[in-house]
């Protein structure tokens, strides 16, 4: 596996390396390095090569791009070189950038079978992350290095259904493409390995947020949420916490500070995957706030599966992959931008225990359809078909 991230941070590429492995098939994967990894380490019986490139979250374009194309290079000698040892039997490429898939060209050119994840949409994420620089040159040429890079894969696996019908739009056959849903591992999220929280047992609301800070996720919503709440509902005694790292996280806690509630919100920084499950035991309530453009109308957050597996009731923006994933009112759901309702669906859950036991019951319930324990099945079979072709 090829993968521009940090391996350990990285839930999808995570499970599934270890569903590979847990099948008895051994994966090595060429990731980036944090500044106090070894070049390589086995993490759960996953061998990860760490290529000297860090993460530059929240920089200028020009930055990103020496990244990416500083990654490209090391993974495309790096992945090269290990062929001749170990005889790769098939490479999966993780996006974003997509254009990572033409580091596997040299294994692709002697009848290694590529594999292109397609995590996010970068045409629609490029817009979304830098706005400025967005336009009608730009797009064209997105939609063609995404193209290219789809046509240099020998498959094509993304997320939900909703991808699936764009690149089907986009002319590939559906042969070429399967979906592999983004959902958690209940072995990693199980709620009965934690002890569970009485709702609000201490006299707070204890509400959690774990994922990036940055734009995309409208954190400055939530916050204004807790202000609010404290103004309308003081008995609730809300506190939120914030679980991760980005580039919004100073701006962040300057509005917590300019709204006097800086003691209501903690800030704890990014956390190993492994730790997630026992924070959201911690807390009362999930948040999945995110805000709707052309990239996120087609995106839905893992968060929410990750809160519902942990037996807690979830509040999340309302977009359309939410609304056909969670049909039943199980998630309650607030018009993204506004944090009057995102306050009100919290209220809501809080003022009605009935209510609020029953949509934990059926998100648990929907969570438990698409878990990645019935995925993983799926995923490996592939795997094992497109390396038998070969």
């Amino acid at each position: 596996m090829i993968v521009h991230s940090f391996y350990e941070e990285d839930p999808r590429v995570r499970r599934e390396a270890e569903s590979l492995v847990a099948a008895g098939r051994p994966v090595d994967v060429y990731a980036l390095r944090r500044p106090d990894d070894p070049p390589q380490a086995d993490v759960q019986g996953v061998r990860v090569h760490h290529l000297d490139v860090q993460r530059h979250q929240g920089a200028a374009l020009r930055v990103y791009l020496a990244e990416y194309l500083a990654f490209f290079v090391r993974a495309l000698f790096a992945v090269t070189r290990a062929h001749a040892r170990r005889r790769y039997a098939l490479v999966q490429v993780h996006s974003l950038p997509d254009f990572l898939v033409f580091a596997a060209l040299p294994l692709r050119a002697v009848g290694v079978p590529v594999v292109l994840d397609l995590h996010e949409t970068m045409p629609d994420m490029f817009r979304s992350r830098f706005p400025g620089a967005a336009n009608r040159i730009t797009n064209a040429l997105l939609l063609l290095e995404e193209r290219l890079s789809i046509a240099a894969a020998s498959h094509v696996v993304t997320v939900h259904e909703a991808r699936a019908r764009r690149l089907a739009r986009l002319g590939v056959a559906s042969e070429r493409m399967s979906v592999v849903i983004n959902s958690p591992s209940l072995r990693r999220f199980d709620a009965g390995r934690h002890p569970r929280r009485t709702f609000a047992q201490d006299g707070s609301l204890r509400l959690v947020y774990t994922g990036a800070l940055t734009p995309i996720y409208e954190l400055v919503v939530a916050i204004e949420a807790v202000g609010l709440l404290l103004r309308t509902r003081p008995e609730l005694e809300p506190r939120l916490e914030l679980y991760g790292r980005g580039d919004s996280e100073a701006a962040l806690r300057d509005q917590a500070e300019r709204l006097g509630i800086a003691d209501r919100i903690t800030f704890h920084g990014r956390i190993p995957l492994d730790e997630v499950p026992a924070a959201i035991a911690r807390a009362d309530l999930g948040l999945a706030p995110t805000r709707l453009d052309e990239f996120t109308e087609a995106t839905i957050s893992t968060k929410i599966f990750e809160y519902g597996a942990m037996l807690k009731p979830v509040v999340a923006s309302r977009l359309p992959l939410v609304e056909e994933t969670f049909p039943d009112g199980s998630v309650r759901m607030y018009e993204p931008g506004l944090p009057a309702a995102m306050a009100a669906e919290i209220a809501a859950f809080a003022d009605d225990p009935v209510a609020r036991e029953a949509a934990v019951e059926r998100t648990l319930g929907r969570v438990r359809e698409l878990a990645w324990e019935r995925e993983a099945e799926r995923y490996v079979a592939l795997v094992d078909r497109l390396a038998r072709e070969r």
